[in-house]
């Protein structure tokens, strides 16, 4: 199933993102169930969030996912919103 995992960041935590984005990447690379995933920007263009695809068994596994994501684990968000998700186009 594909989950759409949409993470607001933490006012000023700008600084946290870019310190994590390393482990981060690496973490997306090692799990394999991202099929799709970019920062949200704010109005000045600079990360404030991320947008996430997952391909995963059923939401457990996104919530899995999402829990142990380094951003995650950091403190970066201030909220997380799993949700099911078609794909259409594209």
């Amino acid at each position: 199933m594909l989950v759409a995992l949409f993470a607001k960041d933490k006012p000023g935590a700008l600084q946290i993102r870019k310190d994590t984005r390393a482990e981060h990447l690496a973490y997306i690379d090692r799990t394999g169930v991202v099929a799709q995933a970019g920062p949200l920007l704010d109005d000045a263009g600079e990360m404030a969030g991320s947008l996430v695809i997952l391909d995963v068994a059923d939401m457990a596994a996104a919530q899995d996912w999402a829990d142990k994501d380094p951003y995650a684990l950091a403190g970066l968000f201030e909220s997380v919103t799993l949700t099911a998700w078609k794909k259409v186009i594209g």
